[in-house]
């Protein structure tokens, strides 16, 4: 074995440029796989971070307007969903749905002493802040005992937290003015989706002298496994709204829905064929590399058939011209594929340092398991591109090889 790796190296180093060039051709593809897997895992971590079991199980609604004529009524009449379609929801479909909330948005102008913002509110229940993915700044969000006891609390954007107070910080525990009523800070959140403002559900109600009407209706499912139980489950919901607001369940526009649960399944399935077309396209890189490795093995076979032929007149195996061959095309290819594994998890790393937090790629890196498939797919790479050359290496006849110069 031993005397096995020093002709490995001897041959090598004998052909220096050669092996370097096509060795880089080789890293080359390798690199290029390790950071395409490491960018489609990146998306995967994103989609994954933002579809928690709490916000997929999910299908809102929003009031749409009618185009078909359905029971004395003309199209064109604009379907406003109610709070009592809730209760409704839950009656008529047991084993479907979970829970079901809702939330109305609202224009009022909020002011302080200092400044007012006209970006208004919306009343929301807790389960919003994981729905909107809000994240908290300073304070806390809306929760079950404001909705319990109806508080007047507020959770503010930053932005109109800075208008109204100087300092976003400096806004937690004051009083803010709406709908001619104070309401207490509790909360300020970021990001930049949106600059509406929060508060209990509930309390907007009475304060609205218990208004029928919502924004939106949120259904959280239950007992849901596969893309076709989302949509039978889009379709029971759709059918009871339809008959509670008089309207053609066939009529897609009186209704808009976003079934989250569906939707999360086909980006998963979007997900795994992303996989697969980076494994397909790093792979078809990688085999420019490999037949530049097998060309070489070929060269090298064919300077060495003097070599062979006198290896073969002294008693030498094929078995043991096959296992040289392959083994030297194996370590060209293990040697600088494992460079390009060390190159690029170290981009991977850069990468995940300078935009891995963002909301659609996050760490996009690589794991063990990867890792051990590529040096598997290596090796097996390497086998195959010295293959050829090994069987046309063992058909040298030692006389004819021995007369060769």
């Amino acid at each position: 074995m031993l005397d096995l790796f020093r002709e490995i190296g001897q041959t090598l180093r004998n052909n220096r440029l050669r092996t370097a060039l096509t060795g880089f051709s080789v890293a080359w593809g390798i690199f290029m796989l390790i950071v395409l897997l490491g960018a489609a895992r990146g998306v995967r971590n994103a989609f994954e971070e933002r579809s928690s079991a709490e916000t997929t199980n999910l299908i809102s609604f929003w009031g749409g307007r009618t185009t078909i004529p359905y029971k004395g009524y003309k199209d064109g009449r604009f379907i406003s969903l109610k709070n009592g379609d809730m209760e409704g929801l839950k009656h008529d479909n047991p084993g479907i749905v979970a829970d079901a909330g809702a939330e109305v948005n609202m224009n009022h102008v909020i002011s302080s002493n200092r400044e007012s913002v006209n970006t208004g509110f919306t009343a929301v229940f807790p389960r919003a802040a994981a729905l909107d993915r809000v994240e908290m700044l300073y304070g806390r969000f809306v929760n079950s005992r404001d909705i319990d006891n109806n508080r007047r609390v507020m959770v503010l954007h930053e932005n109109n937290a800075k208008q109204l107070f100087g300092n976003a910080e400096d806004a937690l525990g004051k009083t803010v003015r709406c709908m001619g009523l104070g309401w207490t800070v509790v909360g300020v959140y970021g990001g930049q989706r949106g600059r509406t403002n929060y508060m209990p559900y509930t309390t907007y109600k009475v304060l609205s002298g218990n208004d029928d009407e919502v924004s939106e209706l949120q259904v959280h499912l239950e007992g849901l496994r596969t893309e076709a139980d989302g949509e039978a489950a889009e379709e029971a919901l759709r059918a009871t709204l339809a008959r509670r607001h008089e309207f053609s369940p066939e009529d897609k526009s009186a209704l808009w829905t976003w079934n989250r649960f569906t939707s999360s399944i086909r980006v998963g399935k979007s997900q795994n064929y992303l996989t697969i077309a980076v494994w397909v396209i790093g792979i078809l890189t990688l085999l420019s590399g490999i037949v530049g490795v097998s060309n070489i093995m070929f060269v090298s076979v064919r300077e060495r058939t003097h070599e062979i032929g006198i290896r073969r007149a002294i008693g030498a195996r094929p078995r043991s011209i096959l296992t040289q061959v392959i083994a030297e095309s194996i370590a060209v290819t293990s040697l600088f594929g494992y460079a390009g594994i060390v190159a690029g998890m170290a981009l991977l790393q850069l990468l995940d340092m300078a935009i891995g937090n963002s909301d659609d790629f996050r760490h996009p890196t690589v794991d063990i398991s990867i890792a051990l498939q590529v040096m598997i797919a290596l090796v097996i790479a390497g086998t195959l591109a010295g293959l050829f050359p090994a069987l046309k290496a063992i058909k040298v006849k030692p006389v004819e090889a021995l007369r060769d110069e």
